[in-house]
């Protein structure tokens, strides 16, 4: 929630409140015989409800229009309701002005002159994701369109009883329309309030320190970063995402926030995906500046600008997964300017496609074991071998996944994105090019071909071992996606001042996302030198 003025809410407000001070003049002729038997309980939810929207439409600018995207449709929706509220005052001044003429239904709405604006307002939260609009607009339909609904019920004549077959045929098809739309539309509300008041409590928990989202001008590109810490002369970590192109930044916080009483923790979508890549999507909209020398570039300038920024000599360097890769051969070349790194599920191999043969290699010898069915796993071996697509990689694993599943199967990084204060229209954007590509679309591989290559032609025993900082590698120790025991010949290899590796017991690919805390607490004891096993 943004507060600022909202020339959007200023609007609708105007449509809300010029009809009904015409209408002040123009009630219906027996309106006041109605009026005494209203309830207070619903009069109170009205008030109420007027009481919070009102306010809030002008105070927050999450209203005004944001650029097109998918949620523009959620504006127009509320805009249309808007204008057939209009429309139900036209025809109502042109009338006879009888309480039945103001309870007339449009277009099958009933009492569409309490229920329209009602549903507007409430689009409207969804559509800027403000939680106090979206329970201001419960409240007031609670009070006002059931104060009207209970008038329309007193006017009414009685409806003679349609044949019960007819009755089934209509009424059945709304009630499933309807307990849908109550469903989505529960589901965003639940969301939207959900986020709102994390972004609060972070506010507050942060208040004293940094919980920041911003872009970053990173060799003449503007780049998303999100900084969060309690205090800004901690020790600075950049965490850098894995894929390639596979940014968390929105999700991150549930583990961070383990880290953050100590340091100051940068997450960053990478040149060519996410945030950055929509920010930027007008001026390089095919990726046409991604490269693997790029990334290294980019990595240092915004090294650069954390030392620059919290005015520390060295920062610390942390990579997941493909962040490893670019974390591992940054810190190789740039020692002079990090005081230590953690490789998360750290890349050795990938070239002839290593990972993904060690994974089905070591499946298929426990299926055959197991006297299971091996045609399947056999197939998507040998089509990931003759075409490496994202979708034939995820198949061969789907095959595998029943031999290489992690023990712990807690996630609380999905729950952190769903409801996270950061996560924006561009991340959801992004998520959907990647999602794609398992539905045989090529957009994402063709956006991240340079770094894709990169990653499958990768060898790290063919680059400098010789670290000259500190080495932490942390890996779930159920990892099939980057297998541990070449993670642990890598390490008895490499040479470094000190050296650690550790394994959180029974996680996955993604231990910071499973057991944030047991896997931050391994990185707070390596960095201070007491490891804890």
């Amino acid at each position: 929630m943004c507060l600022g003025f909202s020339y959007v809410g200023l609007i609708w407000l105007i449509m809300l409140l010029v009809p009904n001070f015409i209408w002040t003049k123009n009630k219906p002729k027996d309106y006041e015989r109605y009026v005494h038997h209203e309830s207070k309980v619903l009069l109170f939810f009205e008030r109420a409800g007027q009481f919070i929207v009102t306010p809030v439409a002008l105070a927050f600018s999450d209203f005004n229009f944001k650029g097109w995207n998918f949620w523009c449709a959620v504006l127009v929706i509320s805009l249309l309701c808007m204008v057939l509220y209009e429309v139900f005052w036209i025809r109502y001044f042109r009338s006879d002005k009888t309480m039945k003429d103001f309870y007339k239904s449009l277009l099958g709405i009933p009492v569409a002159g309490a229920t329209l604006p009602v549903i507007a307002f409430f689009l409207l939260g969804i559509y800027g994701g403000n939680g106090l609009m979206i329970i201001g607009s419960i409240i007031l339909g609670i009070g006002h369109v059931g104060i009207h609904l209970a008038h329309k019920k007193e006017v009414s004549d009685p409806k003679p009883k349609k044949h019960m077959v007819r009755r089934m045929l209509i009424g059945i098809p709304k009630v499933i329309v309807s307990l849908a739309l109550i469903i989505v539309l529960g589901f965003f509300a639940v969301v939207i309030i959900g986020r709102n008041v994390n972004q609060i409590k972070r506010a507050i928990d942060y208040g004293d320190g940094i919980n920041k989202s911003e872009y970053v001008t990173l060799n003449g590109q503007e780049q998303y970063i999100l900084t969060l810490g309690h205090n800004t002369s901690n020790p600075v970590i950049i965490s850098l995402h894995g894929g390639p192109g596979g940014p968390t930044t929105s999700g991150d916080y549930c583990w961070i926030d383990h880290l953050t009483d100590e340091y100051t923790v940068i997450s960053w979508d990478q040149r060519g995906c996410g945030r950055t890549y929509y920010h930027n999507v007008n001026t390089d909209p095919n990726n046409g500046t991604v490269s693997f020398k790029q990334a290294m570039d980019d990595l240092d300038a915004l090294v650069d600008y954390a030392r620059n920024t919290y005015q520390q000599d060295k920062v610390i360097v942390m990579g997941h997964s493909y962040g490893s890769l670019l974390g591992s051969q940054y810190v190789l070349e740039h020692p002079e300017k990090v005081s230590g790194y953690v490789g998360i599920g750290q890349e050795v191999i990938e070239e002839g496609l290593y990972a993904y043969t060690y994974d089905y290699e070591d499946a298929l010898a426990k299926a055959k074991q197991a006297g299971d069915d091996t045609a399947e796993m056999e197939k998507a071996y040998e089509k990931l071998m003759n075409n490496p697509t994202v979708a034939n990689m995820s198949a061969l694993s789907n095959s595998t996944l029943k031999y290489h599943s992690a023990r712990v199967t807690k996630d609380v990084s999905t729950v952190a994105i769903i409801f996270s204060p950061y996560f924006g229209v561009d991340d959801a954007r992004w998520y959907g090019v990647i999602l794609s590509s398992l539905a045989g679309s090529t957009a994402y591989e063709d956006l991240e071909k340079p770094l894709i290559d990169y990653l499958l032609d990768f060898n790290a025993y063919k680059r400098n071992m010789d670290f000259q900082i500190p080495v932490l590698f942390i890996s779930g120790s159920d990892d099939w996606a980057c297998p541990v025991e070449p993670i642990e010949e890598y390490y008895d290899a490499i040479t470094a001042p000190k050296k650690e590796t550790y394994l959180v017991d029974g996680c996955g690919h993604s231990p910071q996302g499973q057991l944030p805390e047991e896997f931050c607490r391994a990185i707070k004891g390596f960095l201070s030198g007491k490891i804890e096993r």
